[in-house]
């Protein structure tokens, strides 16, 4: 179930009036989105919405044509503590860098890292996060050696090292097994509760987040929708979205789509048939 956001905290993430275009082309325009403490939003839309350039945004990477964000108060870029970031899951083939090394980049030697510690401060805290995906027993294993669930778990715990209060996950499901999907899933929702983290979480299929998801950001065709899932995962506003007559099925608990080929397909490889999970 989602957890309970107070109305007056403060946005963890404040989006307002914010556009990004390059050249001729405009991904989005006039974006106002908050984010609440422990609130979990997922960023949906076809490949090239601009899912990936959002959070390129709120990790400085990518200025905005327009409008203004704000992660805890502050803009992005820079050297900040309170911001942890998990990758897309991809394959490592390092066989000197160890998982605990991969861990302890969240605590130096990495531009969202918190600065360098006390060795004794730093091995307890990247002990503790290692212990808290549950990745202890092949920590101290050659990255290159461990399957991709294994490696995305210790990505996770070097995203919570720093303990963020925003979350800003690129994917981090892709190419997991259902298995490794509900272990990374389950950790990064049990974070979120424990500590009040916002989520902002990109996918292309939202039925393995379902569960824990507050709030869905839809991208595609330079529009956007809002809202809480049941608002915007519906046949009417997808229709809207992609100008052609969708239809949203649930079934099981699972969100499912069926619509024209050409407009679920467009420019997003993970759509294969016209009855397909959610991208």
């Amino acid at each position: 179930m989602p957890v309970p956001v107070l109305p007056d905290a403060r946005p963890a993430v404040q989006i307002s009036g914010a556009s990004l275009a390059f050249g001729n082309r405009t991904l989005w325009s006039g974006l106002d989105l908050d984010v609440a403490p422990g609130e979990f939003l997922a960023v949906l839309g076809p490949n090239g919405s601009g899912k990936t350039s959002l959070l390129k945004v709120l990790l400085g990477l990518q200025p905005l044509s327009a409008g203004s964000a704000r992660l805890v108060g502050r803009p992005p870029g820079g050297s900040n503590p309170q911001v942890g970031y998990i990758p897309q899951q991809r394959s490592a083939d390092d066989v000197t860098l160890r998982g605990t090394d991969l861990v302890g980049l969240g605590l130096d030697g990495h531009r969202w890292g918190t600065g360098l510690r006390r060795l004794g401060e730093r091995r307890r805290r990247v002990s503790d996060a290692i212990a808290s995906v549950g990745a202890a027993s092949y920590a101290n294993s050659p990255v290159g050696r461990l399957s991709g669930g294994e490696q995305q778990r210790l990505r996770v715990a070097q995203a919570l090292i720093g303990d963020p209060r925003v979350l800003l996950c690129d994917e981090p499901l892709l190419s997991l097994d259902l298995a490794h999907q509900r272990a990374v899933s389950e950790l990064i929702d049990a974070r979120r509760r424990e500590a009040n983290t916002a989520v902002l979480f990109v996918t292309h299929e939202i039925n393995p987040v379902l569960r824990y998801v507050d709030k869905v950001l839809y991208l595609v065709n330079g529009q956007f929708r809002v809202g809480a899932p049941d608002e915007v995962m519906n046949s009417k506003t997808l229709s809207e979205l992609y100008r052609t007559k969708i239809e949203v099925i649930k079934v099981g608990g699972q969100i499912h789509v069926a619509g024209a080929q050409s407009a679920l397909c467009e420019d997003e490889p993970h759509h294969h048939a016209l009855d397909e999970r959610v991208s």
